[in-house]
């Protein structure tokens, strides 16, 4: 299915080097491309990245910019993947971290699948915002000032963009269908 909206929008993949749940970067991937826009995979060193399927390696991924060199700006829109080692590598890079926080001062959507929300957290962008996520972040995300909720997927409109967050892989369809309704 091809959406004319999307068609050469870019949006963009924040992952780190390893540790990314692969369903959760393939699956909303494969749906932004199926609707006609543009993924780029952004990472925070050149080279690949190593996806996992739980806690066993799976495919590698090339990545396509360094978010250092990256600007939120060329953007639609943002997906972070899950998976544990993910968003707790991401959280100490002060370049993804700062990508968060000028992305989300923006009026594009965010989409956090299961544990991402924790990169979303170190940004400080959660502040009144309702969401979800992996059942073990409720009590950070709710320290760093969310509305937490155990629900398949939430969108909350109570910032500048959209922040659409899920709870887990078997979530995905109720994701990637609220991230391509918040782009179109």
């Amino acid at each position: 299915m091809t959406d004319a909206s999307l068609t050469g929008r870019k949006v963009a993949f924040l992952v780190a080097t390893e540790g990314i749940e692969q369903v959760e970067l393939t699956e909303p991937w494969k749906a932004v491309q199926e609707a006609g826009g543009e993924p780029v995979l952004i990472s925070t060193r050149p080279g690949s990245v190593q996806a996992f399927d739980h806690l066993d390696k799976a495919d590698t991924f090339e990545v396509d910019v360094v978010v250092d060199h990256a600007s939120p700006s060329e953007y639609a829109a943002l997906v972070l993947p899950g998976g544990v080692a993910n968003p707790d590598a991401l959280r100490t890079s002060l370049s993804a971290v700062k990508f968060v926080q000028q992305f989300a001062a923006s009026v594009r959507p965010i989409a956090a699948i299961c544990h991402a929300p924790w990169t979303l957290a170190e940004a400080d962008v959660l502040g009144g915002r309702r969401m979800t996520s992996w059942p073990s972040l409720a009590t950070d995300l709710r320290n760093a000032g969310a509305d937490w909720v155990d629900e398949e997927v939430v969108v909350d409109r109570n910032g500048p963009g959209p922040l659409i967050t899920s709870r887990k892989p078997d979530d995905l369809p109720a994701f990637t269908g609220a991230l391509l309704e918040a782009l179109a």
